[in-house]
């Protein structure tokens, strides 16, 4: 179904005012291509208006309008009253760009719905699944009159059936479970007279929370959200009408604080996290003017507005260590701004810092645009914080897929708005995140050996690069979900995996994981790609290939295709297949079976397992160059979903060879064996 041709009818100026006349008009369903830029205005009152509005919406009707927007499914279950969530989480996920569906149980039926394989939980799997525990819970099993050891075996008894029902619910399902800590309220505290009494109810209670985001690091495909910062501003845990009256365990203000940590939870394990966070300087990571006050006289680190700067510059680092590329838009002089960076004392951050300096006199677009690309990645990886309300509007305008942070007014609020919307949350941060800026920095210099060069022979021949195909080491693991969840341009069939699908395909039997790391004389590119295998008979199948932009157009997926086709055919293999799904960014790989010497056999089965998502998540997203089938086109699916795939088949005849520019090192035990198959995950 395509979207309806009647005209949108215009507007008012009003974020909200447009969302009601396009209610009005016939339904957010038919045009909820326009909401998530509308949502982005709102402050979190009219959000929450917003929010009773799109519960209206048909999410069948939506997606039907709009099959190009990322679709996802959450369920709601836990003890007490949640539709005030649901309703906020529709608009949190909205906000971010999804098109959602959001479920609800029945009221207090958790254990029922995570432990009975029948249950809808199991028979209608959400993408995410979120069990909302509360302190009721725990009291509801206390006895009157009760002490702190009451509270203490309670919370045992809990936690152990809890763990019971996340490990069981964990095994049977392929999406997460969000689980929460519980908040102790006082008016539970406040029964018990003695300090001591209460010393060890709080005792008891932390020790439970942190069992509970233990369930986290041991169980796969769950995730514990610690709540209690949610309470540090003005949110009132409950409302005790409504929790008397409603069975309402939590206030609308803390549940509609809980849907936006749900929000960039979504996010993240969706592969929607952001890369670039490019930053102004005069009056954003520094006071005053750099051209008008010299490097001696912006405001760094002292006095009232330089303590509140000096507490951004640390924030910035603090997510530059994590993988977030940092970059500086800036109306200056460069060699001012670079001079600043490079020999102000105070600053928390330096010019090794930035992965791009972007400073003179362009319109702020236009640098974006030109980091962006030399990035090899969409605007849609890149977050831009300016406190200029004209430039924040004017790159609002020209660049819609860029997500703009206004920091205008107080710097000591700057941190709180860098931070509110958790775009760069992600689900574990690796080895690879934490030098990402220096991976960026060599390949500038790549580029600019590249621009030297005589020929793309020349470069090649010079650049020496190494390729180590090997199975995946236990360590590589998280980092090679993160590939699955975050490439985009080079992935053949957009297949998103969490950490435990990936380790449960590398232990096989009749399955095989691969990591692909790459270097050449400028350093290490770390691990870039992976080949996920599956053996069945005397076939094998490729599941999946990717490779990060960051090694396009070097020759590693032909070496890493010659391997594979000549080990298949030592080890008794009849043929290698392979699979091509096309999506609206992976066009430039439409062509590399076929390049490669592989037959078209015809569509895929019914039943392949995708997500069908298309994240533009930031580690390859955008536009990049290079690669065999680069200008190629894929039948993308309408507004650039992702449409059926393709079977392709090698007969292990003539095969590819490896490029005689690197070298490649190769793994004695690259396949699962022949005659041993395997059920796809």
């Amino acid at each position: 179904m395509t979207t309806d041709p009647a005209p949108v009818p215009s507007v008012p100026v009003g974020a909200l005012d447009a969302l009601r006349a396009l209610h009005r008009d016939g339904g957010l369903d038919r045009h909820f291509d326009r909401v998530p830029a509308l949502l982005a205005a709102l402050d979190r009152t009219d959000l929450a208006r917003a929010a009773r509005l799109l519960a209206r919406a048909d999410p069948a009707r939506a997606r039907a309008h709009h099959p190009g927007l990322p679709a996802v499914t959450v369920a709601l279950t836990g003890g007490g009253t949640l539709d005030a969530l649901r309703t906020a989480l529709l608009a949190e996920l909205a906000r971010h760009g999804f098109l959602p569906e959001v479920r609800l149980t029945g009221f207090g039926s958790y254990v029922h719905e995570l432990g009975d394989p029948g249950s809808s939980l199991h028979t209608e799997p959400a993408d995410v699944t979120v069990c909302v525990l509360d302190h009721a819970t725990v009291f509801d099993e206390v006895p009157v009159p009760f002490t702190a050891e009451d509270v203490a075996d309670a919370l045992r008894r809990k936690l152990t059936l809890w763990r019971g029902l996340a490990t069981r619910f964990a095994d049977r399902s392929s999406g997460t479970l969000v689980l929460n800590t519980l908040p102790l309220p006082r008016n539970q505290q406040a029964q018990l007279l003695d300090l001591p009494s209460r010393a060890r109810l709080g005792a008891a209670w932390r020790t439970a929370n942190a069992e509970l985001l233990g369930f986290g690091q041991d169980l796969g495909r769950v995730v514990v959200l610690d709540v209690d910062p949610l309470l540090g501003g003005p949110v009132e845990l409950a409302d005790a009408r409504f929790d008397a009256y409603a069975g309402a365990r939590f206030s609308d203000a803390f549940l509609a604080a809980y849907a936006r940590e749900l929000g960039h939870l979504v996010r993240a394990v969706t592969g929607r996290t952001k890369k670039v966070l490019a930053v102004d300087l005069d009056e954003t990571l520094w006071g005053g003017v750099l051209g008008d006050d010299g490097v001696e006289g912006i405001e760094v680190a002292h006095g009232r507005r330089g303590e509140a700067f000096h507490r951004v510059q640390g924030v910035v680092k603090q997510l530059q260590s994590q993988g977030v590329l940092l970059a500086a838009v800036s109306k200056n002089d460069r060699d001012t701004v670079v001079a600043a960076l490079r020999d102000h004392p105070d600053l928390r951050v330096r010019e090794e810092d930035f992965v791009r300096i972007l400073a003179g006199w362009q319109p702020k677009a236009e640098s974006l645009r030109a980091l962006a690309g030399g990035l090899n990645l969409g605007g849609d990886s890149v977050v831009f914080a300016d406190d200029n309300v004209r430039e924040c509007a004017a790159v609002g305008a020209e660049l819609p897929e860029t997500t703009v942070i206004p920091l205008d007014g107080d710097p000591a609020l700057h941190v709180t708005r860098l931070l509110a919307d958790g775009w760069f949350t992600t689900t574990e941060v690796t080895s690879e995140d934490r030098v990402r800026t220096r991976r960026y920095r060599e390949e500038s210099a790549r580029a600019d050996f590249l621009s030297a060069a005589g020929s793309a022979e020349e470069f090649l021949d010079g650049l020496g690069v190494t390729v180590r195909l090997a199975p995946a080491a236990p360590a590589e693991i998280p980092r090679l979900s993160q590939l699955t969840l975050r490439t985009n341009q080079f992935n053949l069939t957009t297949r998103r995996l969490s950490a435990e699908e990936v380790r449960a395909g590398a232990a096989g039997p009749g399955t095989a994981v691969l990591g692909l790391t790459a270097g050449d004389r400028f350093g290490s590119n770390g691990l870039v790609g992976a080949v996920f295998l599956r053996a069945e008979e005397k076939v094998l199948h490729i599941e999946n290939m990717l490779l990060s932009c960051r090694v396009f157009a070097r020759g590693i997926e032909q070496a890493c295709l010659a391997a594979l086709l000549d080990r298949a055919a030592g080890a008794g293999f009849a043929e290698v297949r392979g699979a091509y799904r096309p999506t609206a960014k992976n066009a430039k790989v439409a062509g590399l079976y076929a390049h490669y010497g592989f037959e078209e056999l015809g569509p895929e089965e019914p039943g392949f397992r995708t997500d069908g998502s298309d994240t533009g998540g930031p580690d390859t997203a955008g536009s990049g160059t290079g690669g065999p089938g680069a200008d190629v086109p894929g039948p993308v699916g309408p507004s650039g979903g992702t449409a059926a795939g393709t079977v392709f088949v090698h007969r292990l005849e003539r095969r590819p060879e490896v490029p005689g520019h690197l070298t490649l090192d190769a793994a004695e035990d690259l396949l699962p064996a022949p005659g041993t198959p395997a059920l796809t995950t």
